[in-house]
């Protein structure tokens, strides 16, 4: 399994496509690993890109380095698995925290981006006290505390019921998270407000959310795409969170779509 060193943590991802295809780089939600977007990987390699998803610091075989963390240092992150690579630009996509971590991304790397996709994401979660609550939950119970309540955020009732399978993969992705992991990332969340700084975004971006979302509302993604100038947004029906999962193929077309125009 590839990794990099990157600001005291060791980074685990994986590439695949073709050398020298438009490269699509994927952060992955809170509570989750790069096998998150394993039903997105098949379409955009069909579409002619390069697809490269690594675990964020704290998740998956990433290593876990004492927190709190900030989105700073995801982006950094981001930003030196590019530069490991030798990848001047990607198209950026995240889900969630990965959405975070792009939007501060594209604040302090803008020359390193073709586009921008934000899934699910806010640019700010307060209050504070929420996520203090959370982090405290979780270091007192561990994933197992938080594993059902994030489920009946992450996916309808239907689809937990039509999607067995994959939210069965889901939920042992959620109970293998290093608890130190949530907790390091949990505080970037905490402490995050971007609500400003994401007026200066230029990269051509597409924002979208599930319009069941009880985490990043519609109104959330509406605010995302008030304030970056020229964005698109889309919603998908009838999904919650993690709606690259409930709906692939809808998600897939919107996401293909834009970055073929963008590419």
């Amino acid at each position: 399994m590839p990794h990099f060193e990157s600001n005291g943590a060791t980074i685990h991802y994986r590439i695949e496509g073709d050398t020298g295809a438009p490269l699509v780089l994927l952060s992955n939600s809170l509570a989750s690993n790069l096998s998150m977007w394993d039903l997105q990987v098949p379409a955009l390699l069909a579409a002619g890109f390069r697809v490269l998803r690594y675990d964020t610091r704290g998740h998956g075989a990433s290593s876990v380095p004492t927190g709190p963390y900030t989105v700073e240092t995801l982006a950094a992150d981001a930003c030196g698995l590019l530069d490991h690579l030798g990848e001047a630009r990607a198209h950026f996509c995240g889900l969630s925290l990965g959405g975070m971590t792009g939007q501060k991304f594209a604040t302090l790397y803008p020359e390193r981006l073709f586009s921008l996709v934000l899934c699910a994401t806010a640019a700010y979660m307060g209050p504070p006290d929420l996520w203090a609550g959370r982090i405290k939950t979780v270091e007192e119970g561990g994933m197992q505390a938080v594993v059902d309540t994030t489920l009946s955020r992450w996916f309808t009732e239907a689809n937990q019921q039509r999607l067995k399978t994959e939210v069965a993969s889901i939920r042992a992705g959620i109970l293998a998270t290093p608890t130190a992991g949530y907790v390091g990332c949990g505080a970037a969340v905490r402490d995050m407000d971007q609500r400003e700084s994401i007026r200066a975004i230029s990269a051509p971006t597409l924002v979208m959310v599930g319009a069941l979302d009880p985490a990043t509302t519609v109104d959330s993604a509406r605010l995302l795409n008030e304030r970056i100038n020229g964005s698109e947004m889309v919603i998908i029906r009838d999904t919650q969170h993690l709606f690259n999962v409930e709906e692939p193929r809808e998600f897939n077309a919107a996401l293909v779509d834009f970055l073929v125009r963008h590419r």
